[in-house]
């Protein structure tokens, strides 16, 4: 590191300090959603593979949560995998279900996070399935940020799982389509979310600049504030994360008054 990179460290740093000494705890979100976007263009940026660049947004995980954990936020869902993403070539698709189940062990290894599966777990392989199942037993009883890993995820299916679930449901109490009907809610259908009892997100985070939600919880950020971040997820660093939550506290939620 050459001394202007060294000045610039310890200026952000020294920034980093300034935002996060100024930031109101009462106004840090309870629940942080992220779609961690860019880890492929910052390989590619930096001259190294697809591979690498999933490792590395691996890598940062820990770091993001350890923020999180410093500012009172009691929440977090991570989108690591999509239902779209089993689209991509099978030389891609490969590697990154490994690192994601990498991911979901150290998790579960870290003992400070309470483990919580969101998405299709038919989609994933057997093994990631066993992976899953078992983080979330082994950490049940851990009282810390409940980290909500979206593997296999998408806001339609997550619609539609819900509403299926609704649906047998009724069905193994006895309740008649008729009756169920008349009974059907927004809180209803909100109890069959993989979510479940959980709070929706306050802040929805998306990193590398692209400014749209990509199908991410269409249904529990309704009333979500978002915050667009030009930097990729492997680069995304703690006076980034401090600044989304100092943008997200000088907002006021109105909820549609």
């Amino acid at each position: 590191m050459n001394v202007r990179d060294t000045l610039r460290s310890l200026l952000v740093r020294l920034y980093a300090r300034r935002v996060e000494g100024h930031l109101d705890h009462a106004q840090v979100p309870k629940h942080i959603g992220v779609i961690m976007d860019g880890n492929r263009r910052w390989a590619k940026a930096a001259g190294s593979t697809t591979v690498h660049g999933h490792r590395a947004g691996a890598e940062k995980i820990e770091e993001f949560l350890g923020w999180c954990s410093e500012t009172d936020v009691e929440v977090v869902t991570l989108w690591l995998l999509s239902t779209d993403n089993f689209d991509r070539p099978q030389d891609e698709l490969g590697p990154l279900l490994g690192i994601i189940e990498d991911v979901v062990r150290t998790l579960a290894a870290d003992g400070r996070w309470r483990v919580h599966h969101v998405g299709t777990l038919d989609l994933l392989p057997p093994g990631m399935q066993h992976t899953l199942k078992e983080a979330e037993e082994t950490t049940a009883h851990v009282d810390g940020i409940v980290v909500n890993v979206a593997i296999g995820y998408g806001g339609r299916q997550e619609i539609a799982d819900a509403v299926r679930s609704m649906l047998l449901d009724a069905r193994d109490r006895g309740v008649s389509m008729e009756d169920l009907a008349e009974s059907v809610d927004i809180d209803m259908i909100g109890r069959h979310l993989y979510t479940g009892a959980q709070p929706d997100p306050d802040l929805v985070i998306r990193t590398s600049g692209e400014q749209r939600l990509s199908g991410f919880m269409l249904w529990q950020t309704a009333h979500s504030e978002y915050y667009f971040c030009e930097v990729f997820w492997p680069a995304f660093r703690k006076v980034d994360f401090l600044r989304a939550l100092r943008d997200y506290a000088a907002r006021h939620r109105r909820y549609g008054g």
